[in-house]
């Protein structure tokens, strides 16, 4: 259900999909500028991988430009670095809860910030998404960033539980149960999916169908996935897919 006490401007109806997808995740900056620069405040915010990183940030109630600066700034080792303690995966994430503290100056509970916000990761034993909306914020983040073989899964209320893209990278429907009756959906992917992206496929066409959403579609063709090259660019592509997305949407 949306919160009672929405910051002030916020629509507690709307909310907000940020798809993961690694360093491709910067574009979602240049979409949250253009919907500050329109006066669009979703009240509901969802994401998976990188998304759940922007999206958390932009739940804590950081403005376009500190975000912006965040992400011109960012490094992996800010999520992960090398341990030789044993552990389910290359590095180790637990200096995520260092980043957000430096950041937020402490490590939230998700029901504490001020927009309602919910990590979309992956239950390894039922393979099913899992929304996570409460409890501390840096549990939720390693979590729903866990790229198995890479990053350790995280285990959070008897569940083990791994990035969210392996079911569900673009986390629709967990707006809708955070109580979203419209959604912005971003999607990192819009022209060149293959085949294993199918279920993908299938979802934004129900989406682009769907009156209650608009879709929004940065074209990540010829952008560095894995390193941070092009986060300038990234994010000016996000803004170039948000103009032309709302410019086109229906007046609701």
């Amino acid at each position: 259900m949306p919160r009672e006490d929405p910051l002030p401007g916020d629509d507690p109806a709307l909310g907000l999909t940020l798809s993961g997808g690694g360093a491709f995740g910067a574009a979602h900056v240049g979409v949250l500028q253009v919907l500050e620069e329109r006066g669009i405040r979703p009240g509901i915010v969802t994401g998976t991988s990188s998304g759940a990183l922007v999206g958390s940030a932009y739940a804590a109630g950081l403005d376009g430009a500190a975000i912006e600066r965040i992400a011109l700034r960012f490094r992996w080792t800010r999520i992960g670095n090398w341990s030789w303690k044993p552990r389910w995966g290359l590095l180790d994430t637990r200096v995520v809860t260092d980043s957000i503290r430096r950041l937020l100056g402490e490590d939230p509970r998700i029901e504490d910030l001020p927009r309602h916000f919910g990590a979309v990761a992956t239950d390894l034993r039922t393979r099913r998404a899992v929304t996570i909306d409460k409890g501390p914020l840096s549990a939720a983040l390693r979590a729903s960033v866990a790229v198995p073989g890479i990053l350790p899964p995280v285990r959070l209320d008897g569940r083990v539980l791994a990035d969210g893209g392996m079911v569900d990278n673009v986390p629709h429907a967990a707006a809708r149960e955070l109580g979203a009756e419209r959604v912005i959906v971003v999607h990192l992917h819009a022209k060149w999916e293959n085949v294993r992206m199918m279920r993908t496929t299938t979802k934004i066409s129900a989406l682009v169908a769907d009156p209650t959403v608009v879709l929004i579609q940065p074209e990540m063709e010829r952008m560095a996935q894995w390193t941070m090259r092009d986060v300038p660019r990234l994010i000016a592509e996000g803004r170039r897919a948000a103009e032309a997305a709302l410019d086109g949407a229906p007046r609701r």
